[in-house]
């Protein structure tokens, strides 16, 4: 959820660098930012994601590829919403490691009509959403993405920006922003940490990750439940977790997410 005491930012240019921590290490880190960091003023958020593609997950197989250019578009609510209800739609382009964030507040039944050309656009950035959307012959909604967010902004920089992802979880089936209902994706002691900066990552931050041997990731939530999905995997039991001994070597991303702990 957006603070209403500052305006809502519509467009992002950033790095964003992903790493999977076990509890041990993620307890670690927030002891450590309280020097640095503060928490979102929405504190623990639950966030739910529709994710746009075509029937065949076309743009899910083209970012699996890691293209050196790839996009995806996605309706997010950091609330329970209705069609009534305002959300953001996103799209996410990213080139040669940089992110690059367009996205415009609007209802729901607004977004989708978007997407769907039943809506003619209104302003720059809905008409770059309404392209994407439309130029490879339309998309829509094909899966629904969850999880529990803990957010903090540096203390002296709002732009360097640590989130905590867990409970991951995604659904393939009657698809809505109410129910943040899905299969979990990685295990329930694991947290997804992104780093998200337009500048260089601070020494406090770097010196962590070395001393942790924590190296980065790929990993995508809509990703990985399309790989599960388009594989047929068990939704049940298969649950990815960190394997701390090996992260240094490893990077978890792909057919490497094969790495699974049967609980």
């Amino acid at each position: 959820m957006e603070s209403l005491n500052r305006p809502i930012q519509l467009v992002f240019k950033r790095t964003e660098a992903k790493y999977l921590l076990d509890c041990r290490q993620k307890e670690r880190l927030c002891a450590l930012m309280g020097e640095w960091m503060v928490p979102d003023e929405f504190g623990a958020t639950t966030i739910r994601n529709l994710y746009l593609d075509m029937p065949s997950l076309l743009l899910a197989r083209r970012s699996a590829e890691h293209p050196l250019y790839k996009e995806k578009l996605r309706i997010r609510s950091y609330a329970a919403a209705g069609t009534e209800d305002e959300v953001f739609l996103e799209l996410k382009k990213k080139y040669d490691g940089v992110v690059y964030k367009r996205r415009c507040r609007m209802k729901l039944k607004d977004a989708l009509a978007l997407c769907q050309g039943r809506r003619r656009p209104r302003g720059q950035i809905q008409e770059e959403l309404a392209y994407s959307a439309l130029h490879d012959g339309g998309i829509g909604p094909v899966a629904q993405v969850a999880y529990e967010r803990e957010a903090f902004f540096g203390r002296d920089d709002r732009d360097l920006r640590l989130t905590f992802d867990h409970e991951v979880r995604a659904r393939w089936e009657h698809l809505n922003l109410v129910s943040a209902e899905g299969t979990p994706l990685i295990a329930s002691g694991c947290f997804l940490l992104e780093i998200k900066t337009p500048k260089a990552m601070p020494l406090w931050l770097v010196a962590f990750l070395s001393e942790e041997q924590l190296r980065k990731t790929s990993f995508s939530k809509y990703g990985e439940a399309a790989r599960r999905h388009l594989a047929g995997l068990p939704s049940q039991g298969a649950r990815l977790i960190p394997f701390p001994e090996q992260a240094a070597s490893e990077t978890v991303s792909g057919l490497a997410a094969e790495r699974i702990c049967h609980a």
